[in-house]
């Protein structure tokens, strides 16, 4: 298959530039696209062969559901079978926007497109091509993230076209993410809210419109959970590998630094060569290895925007481990940990003070 690049400006682009797109999702054609949180990969959400073909293209595991994209709020009550109270809040709040909520889907969604599940994912992207896109194709759009599976999440177009190029239909090139993690996720069905996935919507936040708000176990576990049912994206495969294996260090910033160091003159003695993934404010203290800058930790947002992208280029060096620093554990700290924890394999060395390395 013989894949089409389409570049659109989003900052200033006319409708008929997405009319081809448009047509390849209402015929149950692939069609990757940006969104504000990451790209997608994007099939008509009620065609059961376009599901799969999602499926087949990112080699996506059939048990993990897709998350449905919509245009407006009226959508919600033709693919949800029941709409609480608490959804319209949520909308109202943070719609358009990196949110998607979990309710209990409608006989018209098919379970091809929610995993066997008898519940739908569903989130209005505030993107302008994402959302003008999902407007003009006349169709709800299932779109996972635009990667081949258990590959970090793709935040640019190249990246896209590295995982997919040949299995889908059309890519299209709206420039870079802006928020770089894939949206937050809470589940309505039960009595209390559930965190299935934390983003850039913090607890915080959703608490302040919905009162008690808690997290699904599975989230705050610093081991995998494969045998836990995938109620929602990302809970129960690993996710967002590079090749080379990564482990996150963990301890006082100064020991961190000093064990990574250790083992990069360790690896290259060996003839092995060593990533690492530090900050701005700590990347010059590195004296060995390649050494990659995530971004800022007076900036968390940086982190979370660059976090992708940086794991993708330790790929293109032929490192032979990555080593990483850990992050703060603050509302969008717990959304960075959480994708680098499954980057990671739940590889953590943990270090003690004054340890003898």
């Amino acid at each position: 298959m013989k894949t089409e690049i389409v570049k659109i400006n989003r900052a200033q682009f006319e409708d008929f530039e997405l009319f081809s797109a448009a047509e390849r999702l209402r015929v149950g054609g692939l069609v990757a696209f940006p969104t504000e949180t990451v790209y997608g990969l994007g099939g008509n959400a009620f065609d059961e062969t376009a599901a799969a073909r999602i499926y087949a293209a990112k080699g996506r595991p059939s048990d993990n559901p897709l998350i449905v994209h919509i245009a407006d709020t009226e959508a919600l009550t033709e693919l949800a079978a029941e709409v609480p109270e608490a959804a319209y809040r949520l909308a109202e709040a943070f719609w358009p926007g990196p949110l998607t909520m979990i309710l209990k889907k409608s006989d018209k969604v098919p379970k091809a497109t929610t995993g066997g599940l008898n519940t739908v994912a569903i989130r209005m992207p505030a993107d302008e091509i994402a959302s003008a896109l999902i407007r003009l194709s006349g169709v709800y759009v299932a779109a996972p993230s635009a990667n081949a599976s258990g590959r970090p999440s793709t935040t640019k177009a190249e990246h896209v076209i590295e995982d997919l190029d040949g299995k889908i239909d059309m890519i299209i090139d709206g420039g870079a993410s802006e928020i770089g993690l894939e949206s937050t996720i809470v589940d309505l069905t039960g009595e209390v809210p559930l965190i299935l996935r934390p983003g850039y919507i913090n607890a915080e936040q959703l608490a302040e419109v919905l009162g008690e708000v808690r997290f699904d176990e599975a989230v705050l576990k610093r081991s995998a959970s494969e045998n836990i049912v995938a109620k929602a994206p990302g809970m129960k495969y690993r996710h967002y590998a590079p090749k080379a294996p990564l482990y996150i260090v963990e301890g006082k910033s100064d020991e961190v630094i000093r064990y990574i160091n250790a083992e990069a003159v360790k690896n290259a003695a060996e003839g092995r060569i060593t990533g690492i993934l530090a900050t701005e404010e700590t990347k010059k203290n590195y004296t060995g290895g390649m050494v990659f800058c995530v971004g800022e930790r007076a900036n968390a947002a940086s982190i979370a925007a660059g976090l992708f992208d940086t794991l993708r280029s330790f790929d293109e060096t032929g490192v032979s481990v990555i080593y990483s620093e850990s992050f703060a554990d603050n509302p969008l700290g717990t959304a960075i940990m959480n994708r680098l924890l499954k980057a990671a394999g739940y590889h953590i060395i943990q270090l003690k003070q004054d340890e003898d390395i």
